[in-house]
């Protein structure tokens, strides 16, 4: 889970200069201005997410979702291609220090469907769970600890982080 004890860091994003505060409950927005941006501020984020977080990924088609699982993904160390698992609604990273599941569940048609897969078996183990599109699974998903919703704005998108 999230720190409890807090957390702070100044970032910069191409111009823009964002306070990140993850301590206790909290509402954060900021406005990315582009795509290298959106990365810098997925890695934040990756610094506060412990083993079993869980992270709800909100926004339109394009918003930058699968961006941000990059961003994340990244700052663990993996190198490799970043896609979102639209049609097998799930994508495994079993990285040297931290597991992370990366879930689409755009084309999900009923939340059973997670259970069919062993969907719980996900969210009961110390990996990290990234979920774009978890309304589709409303009321079978844990309560996330943090949920990024992203829309667009002017050239950038606009983020709001609810913990």
């Amino acid at each position: 889970m999230l720190e409890s004890i807090g957390y702070c860091r100044l970032s910069i994003y191409t111009g823009n200069i964002a306070i990140v505060v993850i301590f206790g409950a909290f509402t954060m927005h900021t406005i990315i201005p582009n795509e290298s941006a959106m990365l810098l501020f997925a890695a934040d984020i990756a610094q506060s997410l412990k083993a079993g977080s869980v992270v709800f990924l909100e926004g339109d088609l394009g918003a930058g979702k699968t961006t941000i699982v990059r961003g994340i993904l990244n700052s663990f160390g993996y190198t490799g291609a970043v896609k979102s698992p639209t049609y097998t609604l799930v994508e495994p990273y079993i990285l040297a220090e931290q597991q992370l599941y990366h879930f689409d569940l755009y084309r999900l048609g009923d939340p059973e469907e997670l259970e069919y897969m062993g969907g719980r078996d996900y969210f009961d183990s110390n990996a990290i769970c990234l979920l774009e599109w978890p309304e589709k699974a409303e009321g079978f998903l844990p309560t996330p600890d943090l949920r990024v919703f992203i829309s667009y704005h002017a050239n950038g998108r606009k983020i709001e982080i609810v913990q």
